[in-house]
């Protein structure tokens, strides 16, 4: 099993999970259609499947132009919005695409119908994969939009921090030095948080994505599954964890936006005068 990241819109990703003998391919959140059917058609792959953990335009948007274009094709998820669905999905229901297995894990907070899927390959040796959508990020996790704490602590500690800790955590978007920024914010002293922001920025500086982290990383650094450190809770004046979680995401919401590095282009017409800096 290969998984293809594949950067998409501002700080997307879509994913293409491949059966490599048989080049057969389930898509995760296509939500650039043509760019996916390129990448398919040039690597021989047969597009069987799509895995949509949400209805948001920027990861369900593509879904019904390639059930038009791929004869057969299935659209799974766990939302009726979801366009282009053409089978909801259940929590702990599973999905087999030959020697691929998938199991669909319900977990509704930043949407009321948000699925991650757990994806591993029959007789494979190699660190499962869990496709988190926009539930748990690199060193973060969504924002509360259709859901509660108690929601997502669940999701984080129950969910998705029950899996198997090598498992290989592929998110919905490049939040990555944005969300460590954050995390040294709330544990300054926490040495792996400066390792890994360092490590970010030097994959930023080099156009190079930061996915897949692994859950057992991420319980070093993301503040958002760390309820129980001291210095964590010593941030939030808490010591419930869900209220630890309720008053991180508060604060993750105010927290200013790193400033984007201006584009190629807004750099020239800076360079020649005709934007302001």
């Amino acid at each position: 099993m290969k998984v293809k990241v594949i950067s998409i819109l501002e700080d997307n990703y879509m994913y293409l999970v491949i059966e490599e003998q048989s080049k057969q391919a389930v898509a995760v959140d296509p939500a650039v259609p043509h760019r996916l059917l390129e990448i398919v058609k040039r690597e021989g792959l047969s597009l069987t499947a799509v895995l949509t953990t949400h209805h948001h335009w920027d990861h369900a948007r593509g879904n019904e132009a390639l059930v038009k274009e791929v004869p057969g094709l299935r659209v799974y998820g766990g939302d009726d919005r979801i366009g282009g669905l053409t089978d909801k999905v259940t929590n702990a229901q599973e999905l087999k695409f030959n020697s691929i297995n998938v199991r669909c894990l319900f977990t509704p907070c930043h949407t009321s119908g948000h699925m991650c899927y757990f994806v591993w390959e029959d007789e494979c040796t190699d660190a499962p994969a869990v496709f988190t959508g926009d539930t748990l990020f690199i060193a973060g996790c969504g924002r509360f939009l259709e859901g509660t704490a108690e929601q997502m602590y669940h999701n984080l500690t129950q969910v998705l921090g029950s899996l198997p800790q090598d498992t290989k955590v592929f998110c919905g978007h490049e939040y990555t030095i944005k969300n460590l920024k954050f995390a040294m914010l709330v544990e300054p002293e926490n040495e792996k948080v400066k390792e890994m922001l360092s490590w970010a920025r030097a994959r930023d500086d080099d156009d190079k994505p930061t996915v897949p982290s692994t859950l057992i990383e991420e319980f070093e650094y993301n503040p958002f599954l760390r309820l129980s450190e001291e210095g964590v809770q010593k941030f939030t004046g808490k010591t419930d964890p869900i209220e630890v979680l309720r008053v991180l995401r508060k604060e993750k919401d105010k927290f200013k936006k790193p400033k984007e590095r201006p584009s190629p282009h807004a750099m020239l017409a800076l360079e020649w005068g005709l934007l302001r800096p």
